[in-house]
């Protein structure tokens, strides 16, 4: 894997970034071969919070995790425990809905038990073959809007997202609130 490691309000030292590329690493000994992507880290200090995003794009699979912590090595501790959780679930989604040869389930090993030395986590999440469970269904007129009427309609809701009938463009979109404050509008292509 290449790393992409960059710092914003932080300086990436030799032993950060060394310390970022022996925990991603360790990412590896989920797939069978060696991922050639470039692995992208982005290093975020925001007042006294450590911010750590990893994207790891691969063919047919994005891994991509973000997480906030007061220190920046617990950041990116909890960051890797989510990227791993990540590669468990798609594991677990591979080997119960895809069985062709070209599918995901040959990027991955054919077993995910810690490897010599780890101990397991005993409370972490066990991912069963099960289906998911849809157990709500909601269905509503689409009001044509503009993207600031739906914003002023999600708050007035407290929702985090709003789905509503673009009256510029006529296409079904998305509104949401991101973790930063601000607003994100999804279009259909």
């Amino acid at each position: 894997m290449i790393y992409n490691i960059r710092g914003e309000n932080v300086e990436v030292t030799p032993a950060l970034r060394e310390y970022v590329e022996k925990k991603v690493g360790k990412l590896e000994r989920y797939f069978d071969q060696t991922p050639s992507s470039d692995v992208h880290v982005k290093l975020q200090v925001l007042n006294n919070d450590q911010r750590v995003e990893v994207t790891i794009p691969m063919p047919k699979l994005l891994l991509r995790a973000e997480e906030t912590h007061t220190d920046m090595y617990a950041a990116i501790d909890l960051v890797i425990e989510k990227l791993e959780r990540q590669i468990r679930k798609h594991k677990t989604k591979v080997n119960r809905k895809f069985r062709q040869d070209e599918s995901l389930k040959y990027m991955f090993k054919n077993e995910l038990e810690p490897t010599m030395g780890e101990t397991p986590v005993p409370d972490e999440p066990q991912y069963e073959d099960d289906d998911i469970d849809i157990v709500r269904t909601k269905r509503f007129d689409l009001k044509p809007m503009d993207a600031e009427e739906a914003v002023l309609q999600m708050d007035m809701l407290g929702h985090n997202f709003f789905v509503f009938s673009n009256s510029v463009n006529g296409g079904t979109n998305v509104v949401y609130k991101r973790k930063d404050g601000k607003y994100g509008l999804i279009e259909a292509e």
